[in-house]
């Protein structure tokens, strides 16, 4: 028998900066070019997401129908085109920011790029394409809505932020039938505009890749860039659903803390990785090895633009809905109390950083991580701090951090069953 190789965690991680190409219009494209790849990636990132719209659901709306027809192309023609050249058109939105993205084969980028520009520039939302959205997302969101984990995850929401703060609006499904074109063309017209996009490209760049792309984002309206005026939080500290039919209670613990940018992210990152980042965290020894109440329990840190926060999240029977808060409240409490010992401190930090070096393991990867990067303000060089503070962190500072922030007055408690 083969011994087994030794685990070798590399002492930094060096990430490529993305070169900064500025517009005329004001656009910045950030080019990561690669010669390994025969493929290239380009991402228009517009701040238009669910936090930015007048009308429950108009911002997904208006990202998700950007393909379903342009001035000279049908949503049949858009997919067959790229279907053709094998490249690939996907969009995904958040509470502020809209990614609307393309990748193709080097060899094709010219016909793809030309879909792009119709999907981006000159999209036309068409009724008909419009009444089929609303019926199918509105069907799905009702079905989505039966579900245990769903409620959990809104009404923690709803918890943490308030049911008017944009963070925390859960729309009744019934808001689709009064969603109209003219509510998703003013709102396309309002926010995709030059002052709120930027755009990253990776793989085989080059002047030409460049030029196609600029010469879509300069036809871009100058516009402005909106600043949405947010309510204070207002956080409710116990939640409780009970439909009386559900098998399962969904559990959902935490409290809001901060945005990427605040100094403890990443240490609060390596906490919420002992308490349930991992297969063999604390809670998933506590819970599934040995108590049997759950298959999967997790825990992290989630960040918007103006708001940050700690999230504990699993699924388990009712009848082990009370014995699972108490056990989760437990380790929480174990970790304010105890000093972690250096080797399970240890083996966290290998799976937090087996993790980004996962993430990194190639040029879309690496594109997606300095998205982020640009978002917080940043450049890729915060990529390489973040790493050198998790191996750079003590158990007596994640002791520190825990009696910090996890006092368990502070914690929002969420369950529905």
């Amino acid at each position: 028998m083969r011994p087994q190789p030794d685990i070798v965690i590399p002492a930094s991680v060096d990430m490529p900066r993305a070169e900064l190409h500025t517009t005329a219009n004001g656009v910045r494209i950030y080019a990561l070019p690669t010669r390994d790849f025969e493929v290239v990636r380009f991402t228009f990132v517009f701040r238009a997401g669910t936090s930015m719209q007048h009308k429950p659901f108009t911002a997904s709306a208006t990202a998700n129908m950007l393909g379903e027809g342009s001035t000279t192309l049908t949503a049949q023609q858009i997919a067959e085109k790229l279907d053709y050249y094998g490249s690939y058109f996907d969009v995904n939105i958040d509470r502020d920011y809209a990614y609307v993205s393309f990748c193709s084969l080097s060899k094709f980028f010219a016909p793809t790029v030309e879909v792009a520009r119709e999907i981006v520039l000159h999209p036309t939302f068409p009724q008909n394409e419009l009444n089929v959205y609303r019926s199918k997302r509105k069907q799905s969101l009702a079905v989505e809505r039966k579900k245990v984990d769903v409620q959990s995850r809104e009404l923690f929401a709803k918890a943490l932020f308030g049911e008017s703060h944009p963070y925390g609006i859960s729309a009744d499904e019934s808001h689709y039938d009064s969603l109209e074109r003219d509510d998703l063309m003013s709102l396309y017209e309002e926010i995709y505009t030059a002052q709120n996009c930027f755009v990253v490209c990776s793989g085989r760049i080059d002047d030409e890749v460049l030029s196609s792309i600029a010469s879509i984002v300069e036809q871009l309206p100058s516009g402005e860039c909106r600043e949405v005026s947010f309510p204070q939080c207002k956080t409710t500290y116990s939640l409780a659903q009970d439909s009386g039919t559900a098998l399962q209670a969904s559990i959902r613990i935490g409290r809001l803390l901060f945005e990427r940018t605040h100094p403890d992210f990443v240490g609060m990152q390596v906490v919420a990785t002992v308490l349930g980042g991992y297969f063999g965290s604390r809670l998933m020894q506590n819970l599934r090895e040995e108590h049997g109440y759950t298959y999967g329990v997790m825990s992290a840190m989630v960040n918007f633009e103006r708001a940050g926060y700690l999230a504990i999240a699993t699924q388990v029977a009712r009848e082990h809905c009370d014995d699972a808060l108490r056990e989760i409240y437990s380790e929480i409490e174990r970790l304010r109390c105890e000093l972690i010992s250096e080797d399970e401190l240890q083996m966290v930090k290998n799976v937090m950083i087996g993790e980004i070096l996962r993430i990194l393991d190639g040029p879309f990867g690496i594109a997606d991580v300095t998205i982020e990067n640009i978002m917080c303000g940043y450049d890729n060089s915060a990529t390489e701090r973040s790493v050198a503070e998790i191996f750079a962190i003590t158990p007596e500072r994640v002791r520190e951090l825990a009696c910090r922030y996890l006092e368990r007055d502070d914690l929002i408690e969420v369950t529905v069953m």
